[in-house]
């Protein structure tokens, strides 16, 4: 790989996966379950990314759910679909990201993740996505591990087990607060804007070639 400058030597990829590589879409999912005139106000005040992060956190579903639906009886049904469902949150692949992640692991690249993610909903969802996680070497599951970015901590754990050194890796997120928290540890940081910056840098740095 492209030596860079102060004696990096970036060789691997460690992606975030909601967002970045997958489009997560709670809308898409809960319009079918909830009425049209309670959607917004049942996105800002029940399932939101507060009450979510729980999961990501490694609090079991069935715990939260139950407390929501205490607080929140009248969606009690979407409320209860949310866990066993939560794949269909997922939508599918962002433009371009299969294949950047496929070009990368023919160039050798090694692929990791980080993803804050429930260790509940986790397993089916990868298992649907097998064909793109079975090219990665190793993901490390926030509800797993009980860690969730951008706490210091997941990331000093993640370079342990993916053995690599802060100088080896770049990470890519699509939240400034998680690629700024890398970055503090000193590994490579890229705000996730789209398929097409990011080839741009990973050409840049040496992981990919330059298509022209």
């Amino acid at each position: 790989m492209t030596p860079l400058s102060g004696g990096r030597r970036t060789r691997a990829v460690i992606f975030d996966v909601g967002n970045v590589l997958y489009d997560w879409n709670l809308r898409q999912f809960f319009e079918k379950l909830v009425p049209a005139h309670e959607l917004e106000l049942f996105l800002r005040d029940v399932v939101n990314l507060n009450w979510h992060g729980q999961h990501d956190a490694g609090r079991p579903f069935a715990e939260t759910s139950a407390e929501l639906i205490a607080a929140w009886p009248r969606f009690a049904d979407a409320i209860a679909a949310f866990g066993p469902r939560f794949a269909e949150t997922v939508t599918g692949l962002l433009p371009g990201m299969g294949a950047i992640v496929h070009d990368l692991h023919a160039h050798g690249v090694p692929l990791f993740a980080i993803t804050n993610f429930s260790h509940e909903f986790w397993p089916p969802f990868r298992a649907r996505e097998a064909a793109i996680f079975d090219l990665f070497a190793d993901i490390l599951v926030s509800g797993e591990v009980r860690l969730i970015k951008p706490d210091p901590a997941i990331y000093v754990m993640a370079l342990d087990r993916f053995g690599l050194g802060p100088a080896e890796a770049i990470f890519i997120d699509d939240r400034a607060d998680n690629v700024a928290a890398a970055e503090a540890l000193g590994i490579a940081g890229h705000l996730f804007a789209g398929a097409g910056p990011l080839r741009a840098e990973l050409e840049r740095l040496g992981l990919l070639r330059n298509r022209l």
